[in-house]
This record gives C-alpha cells, sequence and structure tokens, in this order.
C-alpha cells in the first residue's frame, strides 16, 4: 500500500470522526493495556494436526498449566528432535507464551530431519511469519502444500504474508482460493478483512468481518478485527457494542480511550500496520 494511500485513508476517517465527533481509528490493543484484546494473529498457531494441541484447548491454558506443559514437551523434545509431532506441539506452546524466536528455532530442526512432512513445513511457516520473518515464511509455506491437494490453513497463511510484503492483490487471491476450500471459515474471512481495510476498501472489510464474526467458531480475536473496522468507519456506537461481548466495562472504556488517543497521532496507519504484524 503506497504512502498516499494510506494518508488518504488516515485524512478520511479523521474527516469523518470530526463530522461524526466520534474517532475514526480503532485499534484494539495497541497501546497495550492490561484489560485490551489484540489483533488475532493472521498466522494461525497451527491446525489440530498429529501431535498438535487443540487451539481451543491451548487458548484456554493458564499460565502455570502452560509453563508445566512447555517443560513437558521441551523434555520430549530434547529427547528426539526430529518427532514431527512433539515439535508441532511444542512450538504451539512456545507461540502461545510469546516465544516466537524460539519456537522457529525448534520447527526448524525437526525440519531439517523432516524435509517431506508438509504438515510440519505449515507450522514451520507460519512460525516464521509470526516471527515476521516473511521472506522466509513465503518460501517455506510455498512448500507445504501442492496444487493437487491444497491446505487452506496454509493458503491463509499464505495471504496474510503476501498482504505483510505489500502485496494485497495476491494476498487476497489466496484467500479467495482458501475460502473455496473452506466457505465461510472465519480465520480466513478475518485475514481478508484485515487485507482490505489495509487495502482501502473498508466497506467491503466489514462486509467480511460482519460475516467471520456471524459463524459460530468464530473467536473472541475475530470478533475484535469486527471491531477495529467498524472504528476505522468513524462507527463507534456499534464497535463499543462488539467489544462489550467479550470485555468487562472498564475494559471497553479502555480501549475506546484508547482509540480516542490514536485517532489523533499522525502515524495511527503505521502503528496499524505494524500491529497487524506483530499480532
Amino acid at each position: 500500500m503506497t504512502t498516499t494511500r494510506i494518508r488518504a485513508m488516515h485524512a478520511k476517517a479523521v474527516s469523518n470522526a470530526r463530522l461524526r465527533r466520534l474517532p475514526g481509528l480503532a485499534l484494539v490493543g495497541v497501546l497495550a493495556l492490561a484489560t485490551a484484546g489484540c489483533l488475532s494473529s493472521r498466522f494461525g498457531s497451527g491446525p489440530t494436526t498429529t501431535g498438535g494441541i487443540d487451539p481451543a484447548r491451548l487458548e484456554a491454558l493458564s499460565e502455570n498449566d502452560l509453563r508445566s506443559v512447555s517443560e513437558t514437551l521441551a523434555q520430549r523434545n530434547a529427547r528426539d528432535p526430529g518427532n514431527a509431532a512433539v515439535a508441532m506441539a511444542y512450538a504451539q506452546v512456545l507461540r502461545r507464551m510469546d516465544q516466537r524466536a524460539q519456537a522457529v528455532a525448534v520447527l526448524q530442526q525437526a525440519s531439517m530431519r523432516n524435509a517431506d512432512d508438509r504438515a510440519l513445513a505449515g507450522a514451520y511457516g507460519r512460525a516464521l511469519a509470526d516471527a515476521g520473518r516473511f521472506q522466509e515464511a513465503q518460501e517455506v509455506l510455498a512448500r507445504a502444500h501442492s496444487p493437487q491437494n491444497p491446505d487452506w490453513r496454509v493458503l491463509s497463511a499464505q495471504g496474510a504474508v503476501a498482504d505483510q510484503l505489500g502485496d494485497a492483490v495476491r494476498a487476497q487471491r489466496f484467500y479467495e482460493a482458501a475460502l473455496n476450500i473452506a466457505p465461510g471459515e472465519p480465520t480466513v474471512l478475518s485475514n481478508y478483512g484485515l487485507s482490505l481495510a489495509l487495502a482501502g476498501k473498508l466497506a467491503d472489510a466489514e462486509v467480511k468481518l460482519r460475516q467471520a464474526a456471524a459463524h459460530p467458531a468464530a473467536d473472541q480475536r475475530v470478533r475484535q478485527n469486527l471491531a477495529l473496522v467498524l472504528g476505522l468507519q468513524g462507527k463507534m456506537d456499534d464497535a463499543e457494542t462488539v467489544l462489550a461481548r467479550d470485555l468487562a466495562p472498564a475494559a471497553v472504556d479502555a480501549n475506546l480511550d484508547a482509540i480516542r488517543t490514536m485517532v489523533a497521532q499522525p502515524n495511527s496507519w503505521e502503528r496499524l500496520r505494524r500491529a497487524d504484524a506483530d499480532g
């Protein structure tokens, strides 16, 4: 996305906000409020595969439980670093603990011992993207499936990487391909919506994100992305309603205050892109 387009989008959002006396830019969690949510990782923590951990169960683990599971998997991985199932499970836990570089290292070692394991390649590519190593991620993800046997999760991750590399058109082709395989999948629709928002197509982004949020499998992070795009259009009442579904009143107020602070800052759109990359 060009600097000119970013500035034009920012100017439009601020203008709309002033007309409505409402802020026009919502970015949940960018100001690191303790009670706020954050943009969901667009690369995913990995599908439920052999040896993997159900992402929903992983998300529900307490910090103590995460540490315990991490220690157990670290020991198993040290004994058998070529065990792809253990490596993928361990990397999932590490990413959940925000130890992204270590997750990459674990999967890199396993990949060196399992060059033909496409599920492992997909997990490795997503971990690279999650760590901000987009060029490497692009190369690894391209080897994680084949045109004859495409994986919608890998396609979605490829789309997110293409977005971060500045190729929105290519990114959206990946999302369309993923949705052809998994129609209505909320994580793909959420990625697609954010891509459209970054390309300045806010109304289209809202449509995708409303579809995603309406899906029974949609989680809190998908709804936060919808609140983001609603805020970008100055629809603060709608954004507040979406946030209130998952957050306590004090947390909703904190997020709305963060929105009001951000809209006054000249680098709001760069913060949006960085937050999207950081997950």
